[in-house]
């Protein structure tokens, strides 16, 4: 059943007056919908007394249902439309965040709970877009491999028609957006801000070509700066949202290594490509492999597909060098084979004495590899066949 103007209505103003994934908000909505969490927050009808002094506190100065009725309006100027769980192109994945629990203390780590609402610029129906993609994330300052790797899986990705999702930085981010619109992609950038200032100011230009083949959504409303705690609260959805998570590169310590904390505790996919031991930008993707064993070490797109795909969609040999014909060989034959000099000849009885086999079962390996075309027969005995 669609959502009506004042559920969405109520849900803009709660998204305004408490940051999104607020585990007592959330509750609330689910048991007494919208508009009456609003009415009670307002009247300072909640438990929490923190909760309830930061909203009163907001609310002081700005009417919420006055703010969400100029904010809808000014959505509607720039393009951009709320989603609501009612919608139709709700994503659906986003509903586990319910029953997350992460033991990390602090409100960061505790307010995880699925967003009210969406803003979007973008024509795709969101969960459409959503239904079938993948997070690749990193570091803002990523090196010319983490790049290199990057463009080749997300490039990739969207060949297979999976939508790469990213959160819109610098360094991987960006180029896991760039390589999927390049592959004539869908892509999604999920901000920590809203829809219609992007940051970084640096890629205006890429979230304007987002917009055209893909889509920008953010849980603020329009015109809400992109605050360093809201990269935090933004990265539970990057887990969410997504079958699965790829990490390219991270420091020690980063927010692409908190995203990837919170994929884990989703029992999702997992995935972490090493790099070299001497790159501090590998660091967290290491300290990840070595402590986790529910991660997934992937070296490139065959190995994405895989762990994200259905069950036989995407199996992958494992790598092997170029075949032999001696590859097939049996052990006394190869033991023969090896014994054999790699220049002159070699008579049977020299052979059988530094083989340690019987002559007969010498015999017997030379004819077989003789057929096989590996050995040659000559007057003064057996030789490699000659390249």
């Amino acid at each position: 059943m669609p959502a009506d103007d004042d559920d969405r209505a109520a849900r803009v103003a709660l998204t305004w007056l408490v940051e999104p994934g607020n585990r007592a908000v959330w509750s609330l909505v689910e048991q007494d919908g919208a508009l009456t969490t609003l009415h009670r927050l307002l009247e300072g009808d909640v438990a929490d007394p923190r909760l309830r002094t930061a909203v009163l506190a907001k609310a002081a100065d700005l009417d919420p249902r006055r703010v969400a009725e100029l904010t809808l309006k000014r959505a509607e100027r720039l393009g951009a439309r709320i989603v609501v769980p009612a919608d139709d192109e709700w994503p659906t994945r986003v509903a586990s965040l319910a029953t997350l629990t992460l033991g990390a203390p602090g409100r960061i780590n505790q307010d995880v709970r699925p967003p009210l609402c969406f803003w979007v610029r973008g024509s795709w129906p969101l969960g459409e877009a959503l239904e079938r993609s993948v997070a690749v994330v990193g570091a803002r300052a990523a090196s010319a491999y983490g790049i290199h790797v990057t463009n080749e899986i997300a490039f990739g990705l969207a060949e297979h028609d999976w939508t790469v999702v990213s959160g819109g930085a610098f360094g991987i981010d960006a180029a896991a957006h760039r390589a999927a619109m390049a592959a004539g992609g869908r892509t999604v950038a999920i901000l920590a801000c809203g829809v219609d200032r992007p940051y970084p100011a640096g890629n205006a230009a890429m979230f304007e070509q987002i917009v055209e083949s893909g889509l920008l959504i953010s849980e603020w409303p329009p015109g809400t700066e992109p605050l360093r705690h809201r990269f935090l609260i933004r990265n539970r959805v990057i887990a969410a949202a997504t079958a699965g998570t790829v990490l390219v590169e991270a420091a020690a310590r980063s927010g692409a290594t908190q995203t990837m904390g919170r994929v884990l505790a989703l029992r999702r996919p997992a995935m972490i490509v090493p790099g070299p031991v001497t790159s501090a930008m590998s660091v967290g993707c290491h300290e990840l492999l070595r402590e986790r064993p529910d991660t997934t070490l992937v070296t490139g797109l065959p190995h994405v597909l895989e762990a994200v795909g259905r069950i036989g969609d995407y199996l992958t040999d494992p790598p092997r060098g170029p075949a032999h014909r001696r590859d097939d060989l049996d052990e006394e034959s190869a033991i023969v084979l090896e014994t054999v000099p790699r220049r002159g000849t070699v008579t049977s009885e020299e052979l059988a004495a530094k083989s340690g086999l019987e002559l007969r079962t010498v015999l017997r390996r030379l004819s077989l590899l003789e057929l096989a075309g590996l050995i040659e027969r000559r007057e003064s005995g057996v030789a490699l066949v000659r390249p």
